[in-house]
């Protein structure tokens, strides 16, 4: 999204990444000027996606250009920062949604204990402080602990995935020292 909306042209997110800069101009933006289907609703399950917004949000971005009529390609919205508080507000419902609803599904299965759970999060969503007080209040009404790491500790997953895997080779838990006989796909 932040891609669509040429933020690195817009003059303050210069230096931001898109995620951040989505997160800033949505600060001083009106959620409400746009309203974005939530994914995946007829769904039941625990899983996230956000493909089918990603369209509802492009295609808006499309008509809000043709409305503004002499938008170029690369050139900024006058209502970028309504777009981008509405992306940023349906993203953090979807994922309060499908975090609520793996909450429910661990309890029930026994996964994780009625009382004195706790919900981690990390990664660049754990970064995004609307999202976080998002899922903290999750957690505050479910009578979950939640933790995240520090928004600087909360960088690329790829970095943490591999972090965690020096961590369990430095104390010797679940290592495959061959890799003879395993098959693996790309999706």
């Amino acid at each position: 999204v932040a891609r669509r909306l040429s933020l690195r042209k817009h003059p303050e997110c210069l230096s931001m990444a898109g995620g951040k800069a989505i997160e800033h101009l949505a600060q001083t933006g009106n959620q409400e000027l746009l309203t974005f289907r939530l994914p995946m609703q007829q769904y039941r399950n625990c899983d996230f996606s956000f493909s089918g917004l990603q369209n509802l949000v492009n295609n808006a971005i499309v008509q809000k250009e043709k409305e503004e009529g002499s938008i170029q390609e690369g050139e900024i919205l006058s209502c970028v920062k309504d777009v981008a508080a509405a992306v940023q507000h349906a993203v953090t419902v979807h994922i309060i949604q499908r975090t609520y609803r793996a909450m429910l599904f661990c309890i029930k299965n026994g996964i994780l204990p009625s009382k004195n759970a706790t919900l981690v999060v990390s990664g660049g969503v754990a970064s995004n402080q609307y999202i976080r007080k998002g899922l903290q209040n999750l957690a505050d009404a479910n009578d979950f602990a939640l933790l995240c790491p520090p928004p600087r500790l909360c960088t690329d997953n790829g970095v943490m995935i591999a972090w965690n895997g020096i961590e369990r080779l430095r104390a010797g838990l679940g290592v495959l020292h061959s890799t003879a006989g395993i098959r693996y796909e790309p999706r």
